[in-house]
């Protein structure tokens, strides 16, 4: 199986495993993650976001054919949810272990990892092959 294939049937596994973990054991864990200022009750925006991460990421896996455009929109999801993360860590808000500053900050920097992932996964950064790119210099 190829690196790329490999990336995005895991990225919808996970995808996956965390919409359920929304609906079910970790509810409250994500709960507390919706900010204050949100105008969408917690409990409805938790139950939304996790219906929205199954059927994305079922769908990384099951529809391959329409990895870009899946893969177009994790990472525009990935993108939406960014604004909870940042509030998570202003607001000192502990949830999944997060319970220090230092440890809120640093997730932040996975979120672009998670945007690239959806991105190199559903085929928006591959290498393109061109004809220049396959001549020697003779000079």
């Amino acid at each position: 199986m190829k690196a790329q294939t490999l990336a995005r049937v895991a990225l919808g596994l996970a995808m996956v495993g965390a919409g359920v973990s929304h609906l079910t054991t970790q509810r409250q864990e994500f709960q507390a993650q919706v900010p204050a200022w949100f105008p969408i009750d917690e409990d409805l925006t938790v139950l939304g976001s996790g219906v929205v991460e199954i059927a994305l990421g079922a769908s990384f896996v099951a529809l391959p054919r329409h990895r870009r455009t899946i893969g177009a929109l994790l990472a525009a999801f990935f993108v939406a949810i960014f604004p909870g993360n940042i509030a998570q860590y202003v607001e000192g808000v502990d949830a999944f272990g997060l319970d220090t500053d230092r440890a809120r900050l640093i997730r932040l920097f996975f979120q672009p990892v998670l945007v690239l992932w959806a991105l190199w996964g559903g085929g928006w950064l591959r290498r393109r092959h061109h004809e220049a790119d396959h001549r020697h210099d003779g000079a």
